[in-house]
């Protein structure tokens, strides 16, 4: 029953090679949104983490040199004092703190008989470089344990020469440790998520830019394959029309009486071309959005019937009765748009009913809406072609000849410039119905 002709799907090479190569676009410029998403939260998350373990190193030695150095002045006041080395504030329990070694000139350390230090201790670079500059400030390990020491000279007093204090630095030492583990594993951590979520956003900002791409490719096809069916369209009254003027070359001499057919089929082929060429400009037309509609309040019951009266013709050649039952349903709209529907239903009907069948329209209020029904006493349609009834260019096979091809597609462009809906389906009793559903006058919402 569809009033259109064969257009099946087209895999064009150039489409689909371009349909790859904008997937390929979307695609990388997905993961370059992800990459630059990720990488600047790694770069910001560096810095602060720079700045954050610099600052708490910072800290940290600020504040252990604050007590080495008041240790180191401590036991020199003593040493300087009455009291002498003997009672100034050394400890020789290494671990957690600091402690004091009163070294001589000669490197030999002042304290209790058989007093036995940790190996490296006095840290003789530091006595060397004291000696030189007075003082001398330098981290090392004694064992496996990290320390800064500090040697200052005092000469002379008590026969001692140096003081050097160690402190021991494994506290500072585990909580930058501790601190950079946070940071590394924090930081891995937040990057990953970034990361996630900027392959998350990019692929929802990139939704637009996709789906704008996946229209225009379906343009072009639309495009392409509204070219290739207008001509084959075109073609056959064309070829038509060549052959009947051949005819008449071939008989230059005959009377019109006798050359009449192809008089004839010049001029039906002609009708037809001019119809579908109509049709091609109106849908062309449409789809630019160069076609304006009036909205005033028309009744579509009168519609109805004055689009079906001028199909009289038409209906009695074919020996089909068409019968009219309209009841009021004002509507806002185009009165000249809604003939053609109802001419290009009407038509579509009579044309696939059998000689003898009848095609019943029926106008009624519903509503909040106005529904119009055709229906036919044909064959019906097929299930499979109900989805492509309203196609440009579709023709379910044995369907009659004489259409356009383009009816049903126009008549769908109609109810959707009037914001209503069209449907088709069968009859129980057989035959096709279509049914058309337009908002009221009441309920309408005037649109340009």
């Amino acid at each position: 029953m569809p009033d259109g002709s064969p257009a099946g799907s087209r895999d064009d090479p150039i489409e689909l090679r371009a349909a790859a190569a904008d997937a390929r676009l979307v695609r990388d410029v997905r993961w370059r949104l992800v990459a630059w998403s990720g990488g600047t939260t790694l770069l910001i998350l560096v810095a602060l983490a720079v700045a954050l373990y610099a600052a708490t190193a910072r800290t940290l030695e600020q504040s252990a040199l604050g007590e080495l150095g008041d240790r180191a002045t401590l036991v020199r006041n003593f040493i300087a004092g009455p009291n002498g080395p003997d009672d100034a504030p050394t400890s020789f329990t290494f671990g957690g703190g600091t402690f004091a070694i009163l070294v001589r000139s000669d490197g030999r350390p002042i304290g209790p008989r058989n007093f036995q230090l940790p190996e490296g201790l006095p840290d003789r670079a530091s006595l060397a470089a004291a000696e030189v500059r007075g003082r001398d400030l330098r981290t090392g390990q004694v064992g496996q344990v990290p320390v800064r020491i500090l040697t200052l000279e005092t000469p002379g007093r008590h026969g001692v020469d140096f003081v050097q204090v160690i402190q021991d630095r494994t506290a500072e030492q585990r909580t930058l440790d501790t601190l950079l583990a946070i940071l590394l594993g924090g930081g891995a951590l937040v990057v990953l998520v970034a990361f996630g979520f900027g392959a998350i956003y990019a692929r929802r900002a990139l939704v637009p830019i996709r789906d704008s791409l996946a229209a225009q490719h379906t343009a072009l096809r639309r495009q392409r394959e509204f070219a290739a069916d207008a001509s084959h369209e075109l073609r056959t009254p064309l070829t038509v029309i060549r052959s009947s003027i051949e005819h008449l070359r071939r008989h230059p001499t005959e009377p019109v009486a006798r050359v009449g057919a192809a008089v004839e089929d010049i001029e039906a082929e002609v009708e037809h071309m001019t119809a579908l060429v109509d049709d091609l400009l109106l849908l062309a037309r449409s789809d630019s959005g160069a076609v304006s509609l009036d909205r005033l309040p028309v009744d579509l019951g009168d519609v109805a019937a004055d689009a079906a009266s001028s199909l009289d013709k038409p209906a009695a050649s074919k020996g089909v009765r068409v019968v009219v039952d309209p009841e009021p349903a004002m509507v806002v709209g185009d009165a000249d748009r809604l003939r053609q529907l109802v001419r290009i239903l009407v038509d579509n009907a009579i044309r696939h009913s059998p000689a003898g069948g009848e095609v019943v329209i029926r106008v009624r209020p519903n509503g909040g809406s106005a529904s119009l029904e055709i229906a036919d006493q044909g064959p019906g349609i097929a299930p499979e072609d109900m989805a492509r009834i309203f196609e440009r260019f579709w023709r379910a096979p044995g369907a009659p000849s004489g259409g356009t091809g383009l009816g049903l597609a126009i008549a769908k462009w109609i109810v959707d410039r009037h914001d209503g809906r069209i449907a088709v389906g069968n009859r129980d009793q057989g035959g096709a119905v279509f049914s058309v559903s337009l908002p009221r006058a009441e309920a309408a919402a005037p649109s340009s």
